[in-house]
């Protein structure tokens, strides 16, 4: 058994001192029913809390959150002269890890967890997990621009470009599917086709799409949701379909 503001405190939410006041706010519930006295003792190892509707992770609990990240925050720990994504999540997200980045100007799907071997796993180029974009950029797509894709791109420094996916949606917008992650991938590859990109959002990550959720607004992934995501294999004959 274990009180309830050392549980808090010890999965990230606050301090020891400010999670008294979290809790007698009334934020937080144990088993459903608010709880607003600090030293109560729960089971840590069976208890559901949560705090503000978010369940509260225990550091023995894989977790895997997603996060519509909006444009203007970066993808890290801390930044001295921008917002980070750690600051879109709930408190008691905080200390997970993200698994690869989006740029500052990028909206869209962007995953954190305490799992390293499914963050590996879901970076790693020998996997392909693929990962879907919308884009609006200048001009329309064309089926030269989607032969190129399907090549693979040759950047304007010279590199090139595993193939990959473009599907026209009419005048000044697209979606590219890709299946590594290079720097400024998607916005390089439009560039190279003369079509800079204005917008940019990933709706897409392996089986998981962003879907409804609010830009800004995170959500933790249910085990179905990971045990599907970790299953996913790079199919050679999707990239080859163009």
């Amino acid at each position: 058994m274990q009180r309830l503001d050392r549980f808090l405190s010890e999965a990230g939410v606050e301090s020891r001192r400010k999670v008294k006041d979290v809790i007698r706010s009334g934020r937080v519930t144990v088993n459903g029913a608010v709880c607003t006295v600090p030293e109560q003792k729960i089971d840590e190892t069976s208890a559901t809390v949560t705090l503000d509707g978010q369940t509260v992770g225990r550091g023995d609990r894989r977790i895997v959150v997603m996060l519509h990240k909006p444009a203007g925050c970066v993808t890290a720990a801390t930044d001295a002269r921008y917002p980070t994504v750690m600051e879109q999540l709930p408190p008691q997200y905080r200390r997970l890890m993200p698994i690869g980045r989006l740029d500052m100007d990028t909206e869209g799907l962007l995953l954190f967890t305490n799992d390293g071997d499914l963050a590996h796993r879901l970076l790693s180029p020998k996997k392909g997990i693929e990962k879907c974009y919308y884009a609006e950029h200048a001009g329309t797509a064309d089926a030269e621009d989607v032969a190129a894709f399907a090549k693979g791109c040759v950047l304007r420094d010279g590199t090139t470009c595993l193939p990959a996916v473009l599907e026209p949606l009419g005048e000044g917008k697209s979606l590219v599917r890709v299946r590594e992650g290079k720097y400024h991938q998607v916005r390089r590859m439009l560039a190279s086709r003369n079509k800079p990109v204005s917008y940019l959002r990933r709706i897409s990550e392996g089986t998981l799409a962003l879907g409804d959720l609010p830009l800004g607004m995170s959500r933790e992934l249910t085990n179905e949701e990971i045990e599907r995501l970790e299953s996913v294999h790079f199919d050679e004959k999707f990239f080859n379909q163009n």
